[in-house]
């Protein structure tokens, strides 16, 4: 009775798969569908994936398929988009197809569509233009946004200084800087880096960004009907998020009793006018849980990107003495050590832009790009992708191209030099997306 009950169960499952992939190969000639590994029930196409290296993964993949491919991550079905060829003609070519956000669920269930990052249409497209305005300076009173990334890194030195020549870990003093820059944007406030608030939200985004990246999150992304109900870090992750956007709307609270639309003093003071001026419109996306969810992507966007491109610096810097000493000879003979740096400086900095840039290049701090969406059924090559399909463009196959980098695995800073030693741009320059 035992041998029959496993029989009877190898059976249900074996005929399961046979369905569920005649039922798949009939869907991917129905919808044309770009070619793709066959996947398994449930989870997809990941048995197909290094788990440790997924970019690597997608890339073989590529060598397989085409620079164009179907995959699926769990039940999902994702197109994956491989090559500065492709990537430009889904995003830039055929931008008005392609610009819907992919589903994120560990955090559409903790920001509910708000915000600049995760949100869709009409909403994203108005806190993009108006956060882009504003970073841009525009109503930001008398302080410009280079003043305070110049003030942010007088504060960074004296903290280096303090260490008086001592071993030290600078992680902590380099997540520190690029996040009270945020702060002095969002609330026209830097703080000391011992201040206990200030601590308190460190702990908050640091928390918060090793939990997206966490093996929970990652599997709550793929099957988050199953795992809403099952116990896991994963319940932690929308509370941290709330303290976040509590932290948030304490400070709109208190700009909220000081407000003067006539003399806005940073990011929140300009929204809140914007709020005023728009509070007779019941569908204005001007609203506080907008402000909240902009303000914690804000701090999302800019503080670990910042933080992990200076620590990655510093590591180059350390291995490569000859690059060390070419950039800091230009930033002396430039610069000199009486001034801060300025954005005017870069033009006459050719080397450092060029080291700058490469750092990002090299360590591809975002691989894959944030999942894209295709807004409704589009043609693309000879495919059709589904409306509301997700959409991977892979940055790290474009940043690591070896037509335009020659030995892309090599740190090397001529990477973005001419043959006159002035800096080049590139296209294929695209740490965060095209």
């Amino acid at each position: 009775m035992e041998l029959l009950g496993v029989t009877t169960l190898a059976l249900v499952i074996s005929v399961t798969c046979l369905i569920f992939i005649f039922l798949w190969t009939k869907g991917q000639k129905a919808v044309r569908l770009p070619p793709g590994p066959t996947p398994l029930p449930v989870i997809g196409n990941i048995l197909q994936l290094n788990l440790k290296d997924v970019p690597a993964s997608l890339s073989k993949l590529a060598e397989q398929y085409g620079p164009v491919y179907t995959l699926y991550l769990g039940p999902r079905c994702t197109v994956v988009l491989h090559g500065y060829d492709a990537v430009k003609e889904a995003l830039i070519n055929q931008g008005d197809e392609f610009h819907g956000r992919g589903r994120f669920p560990i955090i559409d269930n903790a920001q509910k569509g708000y915000g600049l990052i995760f949100s869709h249409g009409e909403r994203w497209k108005l806190m993009r233009r108006f956060s882009l305005m504003t970073l841009r300076n525009f109503g930001m009173g008398k302080r410009s946004l280079e003043e305070r990334v110049q003030e942010e890194a007088r504060g960074l030195l004296q903290e280096l200084r303090n260490t008086e020549g001592q071993p030290f870990d600078p992680t902590f003093a380099l997540s520190c800087a690029p996040c009270n820059v945020i702060c002095s944007v969002l609330f026209n406030e830097r703080f000391q880096y011992n201040d206990e608030k200030f601590l308190t939200l460190m702990d908050l985004l640091d928390e918060n960004f090793k939990q997206v990246n966490s093996r929970w999150c990652q599997i709550y992304n793929l099957w988050p009907v199953l795992m809403k109900y099952l116990p896991g870090k994963h319940k932690e992750f929308s509370k941290k998020i709330y303290d976040v956007k509590n932290f948030i709307l304490e400070k709109v609270k208190e700009h909220q009793e000081t407000l003067d639309p006539d003399n806005p003093r940073d990011y929140i003071d300009c929204f809140l006018t914007k709020m005023e001026q728009e509070k007779y419109k019941p569908e204005s996306e001007f609203n506080l849980e907008n402000l909240a969810a902009c303000g914690s992507n804000l701090f999302t966007a800019g503080t670990e990107t910042t933080s992990i491109t200076l620590r990655f610096g510093l590591l180059l810097l350390m291995k490569y003495p000859e690059v060390e000493a070419k950039v800091h000879e230009e930033i002396d003979r430039v610069i000199g050590r009486n001034r801060s740096p300025s954005m005017k400086d870069k033009m006459k900095l050719p080397y450092t832009e060029a080291f700058l840039h490469e750092i990002q290049r090299y360590i591809t701090l975002f691989p894959s790009n944030l999942p894209h969406a295709v807004t409704q059924d589009t043609k693309f090559r000879q495919y059709v992708i589904p409306k509301g399909t997700t959409v991977l463009p892979l940055l790290s196959s474009v940043l690591l191209d070896c037509q335009e980098f020659p030995n892309p695995e090599k740190f090397d800073p001529g990477h973005f030099l001419d043959e006159n030693g002035c800096f080049k741009k590139t296209d294929y320059f695209v740490p965060f997306s095209l």
